[in-house]
């Protein structure tokens, strides 16, 4: 294979025509898209009346929600695009949030917390190194066994420590201490009075921009850019190249002198690493202490938003803050808020029916798509309200949902989770 070939991997995949035929998202496609949702949440909010959909309270707990999420999913990035699986994500969040927090109260210092945690999640992703790359155990497996010792592991930490500090106990840690928070000054108050008035798109558009503005987290903003950072390490250098090689052909990556197994050992250190952060974020901002059971399957929702993004950073922050937001929702005035996103759930199942029938000319498709535009609708004129059981699953739906949508159009590294040993092409 030859150099150029490993450059644009996804080449060999694509026929020439099917390439000329994909749709490409650009800033301009992106603004567009969500200056339209912007306008369809503020007509939701008009017509129903649930105030949250756009609310600055909504919006700082749906990124602060989301932020766990993305870290995950990046690490999932992060190793996969190596051809590492690593469904171990969720034993990895569990580390950093028992590491941030013991970091945190054993040195009085949040960020000592969140180095911590990052380390504690990267020991994770050395044991899944070593067990996939080194000894070539089963990806699926050693990500389950992953977990499993993560969960174990915390249990018996937190009863040799956490139990003898004051305040603490077997479950939970003392509170400790946070990372400091920071709002854009001088524009608060304007928002806020904006937002009380409920005008039509500029209440909202108030709303979103006062709750990305005020008391956001120091950990919030470094975990944003660490989406840039990512996409800008492993898409615009060559040390991102030779790792994304070794999830697409680890034997052409060989034959042109990279190391392999290094870019692997270190792809699932990050993935590790990230997800203790994500933990540590659990632990220091989202809530106020460590308790067990705090992760709450968010490294699999993790893994979720990053095939939804299609194994792009880009994509994968939209899915995390998706799925952020419908769990911040449910938190919210969970009935009222989650009935008003049927109607706008009905608007975008109509909107896909009609890309499927124009631009893809799929009949067949877009007929059963708007049948369940229309169920949706039926069950949103016929409620009032939501029952707090459905409320509660809501992320999860979610999910499941968007991953059944997201799946025609994915293309994972091609060999992702390929056993590989070195010298094998020869």
């Amino acid at each position: 294979m030859s150099q150029g070939a490993l450059i644009t991997p996804e080449a060999p995949f694509l026929e020439p025509k099917a390439a000329t035929r994909r749709f490409k998202v650009t800033w301009q496609v992106l603004l567009l898209a969500l200056g339209a949702l912007l306008l369809l949440l503020s007509f939701a909010r008009a017509v129903t009346g649930a105030v949250d959909l756009t609310s600055a309270g909504a919006i700082n707990a749906s990124v602060a929600l989301a932020i766990p999420i993305g870290l995950a999913g990046l690490g999932g990035l992060w190793a996969e695009r190596a051809g590492v699986v690593n469904i171990g994500l969720e034993g990895m969040m569990i580390l950093g949030t028992w590491c941030g927090a013991w970091g945190a109260l054993q040195f009085g210092n949040p960020w000592a917390g969140v180095v911590a945690g990052a380390i504690g999640g990267a020991l994770g992703g050395l044991l899944h190194a070593i067990a996939t790359v080194t000894f070539g155990v089963d990806h699926i497996i050693s990500g389950v066994a992953i977990n499993i010792l993560g969960l174990g592991v915390t249990q018996f930490l937190s009863k040799v420590t956490f139990a003898e500090m004051p305040g603490g106990g077997d479950s939970q840690s003392p509170p400790v201490p946070k990372p400091g928070v920071v709002s854009v000054p001088w524009i608060g108050d304007p928002l806020r009075t904006l937002e009380a008035k409920q005008w039509f798109l500029l209440s909202d558009v108030a709303g979103i921009l006062r709750g990305l503005t005020t008391n956001v987290s120091l950990l919030t903003i470094l975990a944003i850019l660490l989406v840039p950072l990512t996409y800008y390490v492993l898409w615009r250098t060559a040390f991102g190249l030779r790792l994304r090689s070794c999830g697409e052909s680890p034997v052409a990556a060989e034959s042109l002198g990279v190391n392999v197994y290094t870019y692997k050992y270190i792809a699932v250190l990050v993935s590790g690493a990230l997800a203790g952060l994500g933990g540590a974020f659990l632990a220091q901002v989202a809530a106020s202490a460590y308790r067990e059971g705090q992760t709450g399957g968010r490294g699999f929702i993790g893994l979720a938003a990053m095939i939804f993004g299609n194994w792009r950073p880009g994509g994968l922050a939209g899915g995390a803050v998706l799925f952020g937001y419908t769990d911040a929702l449910q938190l919210r005035r969970g009935g009222e808020s989650v009935h008003a996103l049927l109607l706008v759930v009905a608007v975008l199942i109509v909107a896909v029916a009609v890309y499927q029938l124009v631009r893809q000319n799929r009949t067949r498709a877009a007929l059963i798509t708007g049948v369940a535009a229309v169920a949706v609708f039926v069950v949103f004129a016929l409620t009032d309200t939501v029952p707090s059981e459905f409320t509660s699953v809501t992320p999860h739906i979610t999910t499941l949902l968007v991953l059944s949508l997201a799946a025609q159009r994915l293309r994972p590294p091609a060999a992702n989770g390929a056993p590989y040993r070195r010298g094998q092409g020869k």
